[in-house]
């Protein structure tokens, strides 16, 4: 049903778009169904306001029956922070079928949730034929919230007509957060690409649990629904329903942690839309903030305490995997510039931390370096002395020594710090969130194991292709899962502000820890 792969090969994702947009006609929509995306507008948690909801578009997914809704439970709830995380959360979740006047409750006591707001309906459906998948919708339900207290906690509870979290035997369904404190204070955040559906990404969701994030980062490769990950309609093996796996999986954390994506090449599901992002924006709602909604939404920032963090799309300036290549027209790059001079500049912002899928510096034997993000953002990073940048795409952790214009200007042992505003940038690729592993082509050297070697032989995915490349920035290399856990402490007075970043196993163990300073504003 999707587009023939040798007509692919030679075709825009906004071509094949077009192609399919044909095939599907009217006549065809009648018979089975075309991928369709159809929203319902609803309400924010303003005081004073009362939400509304209106009917859905045209262009939603074949009509269902609605089960009774005492018989159904929301499942994958999952936060992210709004533009400002003092004052905005949106909460997302998932029901099995249709289910009537869907909607949030908010207080802040779990006894009383008086407050009762429509949700926002997005149903994505995907006919049989498409990938893997067989005839399946998805109802993704949404509420953005605002006006709310800094450093304050709040629980909330999900439901629709017949499901009542205040109920008192659903007060077990109930779920909190706690927005960013309104002034500088000590917090702890998690990250790290290429999560998938099994054990591994369950084991690592377990763990950051228990390090009380108050957010955290995925850097891309988030369910992997399409397994191909080349951004096509020929790709095969796509699966809509692992994501219906992937957010119960992930619930656990993120139905308390907001969990702020960024996209990677397996998550462009050329299906939807024709910059492949259109399941995605079903299933999230993050910071509306950055330069191009319609191309590219899941590139955004937000300041939480004394650190701004911004989430880039490396799909569009990817030589390596081509399908998004271009698609913002500079835009994105233009836009992360002027974030960066605007959050230097700051009074209120020691830090900056940048995260994206595709790996600026990587030794991986599978994908190594993407020479778009060299060309592009590496500059950039290196003039506004960024402190942090967080990758995925290969799938091990792996931390450089401090780099700037390709070259190591200071060593970084395991222990050791950084001060970017004289000595460059650190960048870590933490991929290794549950998918199957990668390799590299030197020894492993990590915390207690350590194998120190003068260089590694590796390559740079560039316009024309793979060129090698012999590097000596690979400081630390562990080849099993792990995650990325961020201690930020604000200076205390005539001290220096830090970032202290350790690598973390699945089994618990430090793997790697660096200290990443700063002389405070």
């Amino acid at each position: 049903m999707g587009v023939p792969e040798k007509l692919a090969a030679r075709m825009s994702m906004a071509e094949q778009h077009e192609y399919l947009r044909s095939r599907f006609s009217r006549r065809n929509l009648i018979r089975g169904g075309a991928v369709t995306l159809g929203a319902v507008t609803g309400g924010a948690f303003v005081t004073g306001a009362t939400a509304r909801a209106t009917v859905p578009t045209q262009r939603t997914a074949p009509a269902a029956g609605r089960a009774d809704g005492s018989l159904v439970a929301p499942f994958g709830r999952h936060l992210a922070w709004g533009n400002d995380p003092r004052t905005e959360v949106s909460v997302s979740w998932q029901v099995p079928v249709a289910v009537k006047k869907p909607f949030i409750r908010v207080g802040a006591h779990p006894w009383d949730l008086s407050r009762r707001i429509d949700a926002e309906v997005r149903t994505l459906y995907t006919p049989a034929g498409v990938g893997a998948s067989g005839d399946h919708t998805q109802y993704y339900l949404h509420a953005k919230l605002t006006h709310l207290r800094p450093g304050r906690t709040y629980y909330y509870g999900v439901g629709h007509q017949g499901f009542d979290p205040a109920e008192p035997h659903l007060l077990g369904t109930l779920g909190t957060f706690t927005t960013a404190p309104a002034h500088r204070a000590p917090f702890t955040f998690t990250a790290f690409g290429d999560e998938g559906v099994g054990y591994h990404g369950l084991a690592n969701n377990a763990l950051i649990l228990g390090q009380n994030p108050a957010f955290h980062l995925h850097a891309g490769d988030i369910a992997y629904g399409d397994p191909a990950g080349q951004g096509k309609t020929a790709d095969t093996g796509f699966d809509s329903r692992t994501w219906d796996q992937f957010l119960h999986q992930t619930e656990s954390v993120a139905k308390q942690v907001p969990w702020m994506p960024a996209y990677g090449n397996h998550d462009m599901e050329a299906w939807y839309s024709p910059n492949g992002y259109g399941g995605e924006e079903a299933r999230w709602t993050l910071p509306d903030n950055g330069p191009d909604r319609r191309n590219l939404p899941g590139v955004y920032s937000f300041v939480y305490g004394n650190t701004a963090v911004v989430s880039l799309d490396a799909n569009d300036i990817s030589f390596e995997i081509p399908a998004n290549l271009g698609i913002s027209g500079g835009t994105q790059t233009t836009w992360l510039e002027t974030q960066l001079k605007k959050y230097r500049a700051a009074e209120d912002v020691d830090f900056i931390v940048v995260f994206f899928h595709h790996c600026a510096y990587c030794t991986s034997t599978a994908h190594a370096s993407e020479g778009g993000v060299r060309q592009e953002w590496v500059p950039l990073f290196e003039k506004y002395t960024v402190d942090l940048v967080i990758n995925g795409h290969n799938h091990q952790y792996e931390r450089t020594d401090v780099i700037k214009a390709g070259e190591v200007t200071r060593k970084l042992p395991i222990g050791g710090t950084a001060y970017p505003e004289t000595d460059g940038v650190v960048y870590v690729t933490a991929g290794a969130a549950g998918r199957s592993l990668y390799a590299f082509s030197a020894p492993d050297s990590y915390e207690g194991h350590e194998h120190e070697v003068d260089s590694v032989a590796s390559f740079v995915n560039a316009r024309d292709g793979k060129r090698n490349e012999t590097v000596t920035w690979s400081r630390v290399r562990y080849l099993d899962y792990s995650f990325l856990r961020v201690d930020v402490t604000p200076a205390a007075k005539g001290r220096r502000a830090t970032l202290t970043v350790s690598g973390i196993a699945e089994t618990g163990a430090r793997i790697d820890h660096f200290t990443v300073a700063r002389t405070a504003k």
